[in-house]
């Protein structure tokens, strides 16, 4: 590994340690300031902290690896995810921000839902934040696996560290920078490091494809690509692209990404963080699709063997550029997964803290002991994903899909309906989060996102949160109706 590349990625570790300590400087000593920032996030903080806390490492390694392997047909995912982040900040947004302040000032998703429906209020607040913890768990393994195989494929031996494999030592340093930028500085820490990721990981995702195509010497004849490789329908089928398109589902069940509308400072501010980060979202994906179309000409042209297509990123880095600017793509890709890391492990933490601690063991608990305790949390859900994450040969990154369901399929009707809708009742509230769980895990089990049974006309399997989504929005409205007040039924 070359010195150079080292600093470069030592000096962006430094950077993030940096903001941790700074945001712990600024940050209220309080409940409120530790999860959320005081609700004081400006629109730009917040629409780049939402955007870089979504995307994840999928951004540069799974969607370019998909579009090096499969051609432009696999954009669709990218489509929908646009069109899907675009009505979030439409429709959830402003209204999440204002309601979560108005009624009780809900710190958590599962607090706000339990003020929205108080006669279903314990119930609801136990059962979404053990849906959010456990899954977040999960999450935040595969994000640490991803830091394990950058440092396994591009830094072999270069940080050699006595009985620990290159794999374990990637997922202990990205864990390890996290942890403590995360435990000191709380959401202002993530929120900032989130702003400052972003824009590294747009910046790489723009220069990357330019560079891919001026690297060809004059001259030289280009490959010829597969046939339909740059056709958004050549081989896909109808259940296909919808599967793809229906990612965009997902985002109203995010909490880790619609938390950062509960911290912005102010409901008017959410139309220009909204033109923020469909601006970031939509260069970043453009990029990353440039990325896989680009790598695939480049590695054809040149007869470059890229044996999985999803390191395709890590591997153009190392062969187009200067070592140190190897180090800065090498921190985009860092910062893609950290960003999402920290996110989840903070809202796993607040929902730890406010909706278990608070709720059933210390309800009088001071807010320094709050603060605290977060701290501890942090620490605990950042523990059992190492645990989880160590095996290497671990299906964790086959989970983030089902876990983006899961999340959308329980979280999206519940929350878009308890801010638009109010004949919705906590009856309602609870037999969405149910049922909108149960259908995406029962769908799974039974394979039939893999492949449809002739029942239901064969072929290849619909993405669970397609079923999930619309039980889940079918059991709120016909269960707020029957449970509704007598007056209140139409």
């Amino acid at each position: 590994m070359n010195t150079y590349t080292l600093a470069s990625l030592a000096a962006y570790f430094l950077l993030m340690i940096a903001i941790g300590v700074y945001a712990w400087v600024k940050t209220r000593a309080d409940s409120s300031g530790y999860l959320l920032a005081g609700r004081n996030l400006g629109p730009a903080v917040t629409a780049l902290s939402a955007g870089a806390s979504d995307m994840s490492g999928w951004l540069l390694l799974g969607l370019p690896g998909a579009l090096f392997a499969s051609g432009l047909m696999e954009a669709w995912i990218a489509i929908g995810l646009t069109i899907g982040a675009g009505l979030n900040w439409i429709i959830v947004a402003p209204r999440l921000r204002e309601q979560t302040e108005r009624l009780g000032d809900a710190l958590t998703i599962p607090q706000f839902l339990a003020n929205r429906f108080p006669e279903a209020g314990t119930l609801l607040r136990v059962t979404s934040a053990v849906i959010i913890v456990g899954f977040f768990t999960v999450y935040t393994a595969s994000g640490m696996v991803g830091g394990g195989k950058l440092f396994e494929t591009a830094f072999a031996g270069a940080m050699p560290v006595a009985g620990l494999s290159d794999y374990m030592v990637g997922i202990l340093v990205t864990a390890g920078i996290v942890l403590v930028y995360t435990m000191i500085g709380g959401f202002l820490a993530v929120s900032l490091t989130d702003f400052v990721q972003g824009m590294i990981m747009m910046a790489a995702l723009v220069v990357m494809p330019l560079v891919i195509l001026f690297a060809t010497p004059p001259g030289t004849v280009p490959a010829t690509p597969p046939e339909g490789f740059f056709s958004l329908t050549h081989g896909a089928s109808l259940i296909g692209v919808i599967s793809a398109v229906t990612w965009g589902l997902g985002y109203f069940g995010q909490p880790h990404i619609i938390v950062r509308f509960m911290a912005i400072d102010r409901v008017e501010n959410v139309p220009t963080a909204r033109a923020i980060g469909m601006s970031w979202m939509v260069i970043s994906l453009v990029g990353a699709v440039a990325v896989g179309l680009a790598g695939r000409a480049y590695a054809d042209t040149h007869g470059l063997v890229v044996e999985d297509p999803e390191t395709i990123f890590i591997i153009l880095a190392q062969i187009l550029f200067h070592p140190a600017v190897t180090g800065f793509l090498y921190a985009a890709l860092l910062a893609a997964i950290m960003s999402t890391i920290s996110s989840q492990l903070l809202v796993s933490s607040s929902s730890l803290t406010e909706d278990f601690y608070r709720l059933f063991l210390r309800r009088n608990a001071s807010e320094r002991e709050a603060v605290n305790i977060g701290r501890l949390c942090v620490a605990l859900v950042a523990a059992a994903a190492l645990v989880i994450a160590a095996d290497p040969e671990s299906e964790v990154l086959g989970l983030v899909a089902n876990a983006w369901a899961g999340f959308g399929a329980a979280f999206g009707p519940l929350i878009l309906l308890a801010l638009t809708w109010d004949k919705m009742t906590g009856a309602g509230a609870v037999a969405g989060l149910v049922t909108g769980a149960g259908v995406v895990a029962g769908w799974i089990a039974l394979g039939w996102n893999k492949a449809l049974p002739a029942a239901l006309g064969g072929g290849p399997g619909l993405y669970e949160i397609v079923p999930g989504f619309l039980a889940s929005l079918a059991a709120i409205v016909v269960v707020s109706r029957l449970t509704a007040p007598q007056t209140q039924r139409v």
